[in-house]
């Protein structure tokens, strides 16, 4: 069986969860992303936030190993 789309896009999520909850590490935002949106592998979540990089929306910076920290840069889509 083929995956059901979201209405929603996935980028249109973190930027909620960011605004709602203020930078939080990436393990922290994937978790709130499988609940609120679905089932979301890490590697999905890693696609989205490299888009929204590039595309000024975020800031990825490494905290340690294997950790990094999500931020929005203030200037959203």
């Amino acid at each position: 069986m083929g995956k059901i789309w979201s209405p929603r896009p996935m980028s249109l999520a973190i930027i909620e969860i960011l605004e709602k909850k203020g930078a939080l590490n990436d393990l922290d935002l994937l978790k709130e992303l499988n609940s609120n949106f679905g089932e979301v592998s890490f590697r999905e979540l890693n696609s989205s936030l490299m888009k929204m990089e590039i595309g000024g929306v975020v800031w990825v910076s490494r905290l340690t190993k294997g950790k990094r920290q999500v931020e929005l840069t203030g200037k959203s889509q």
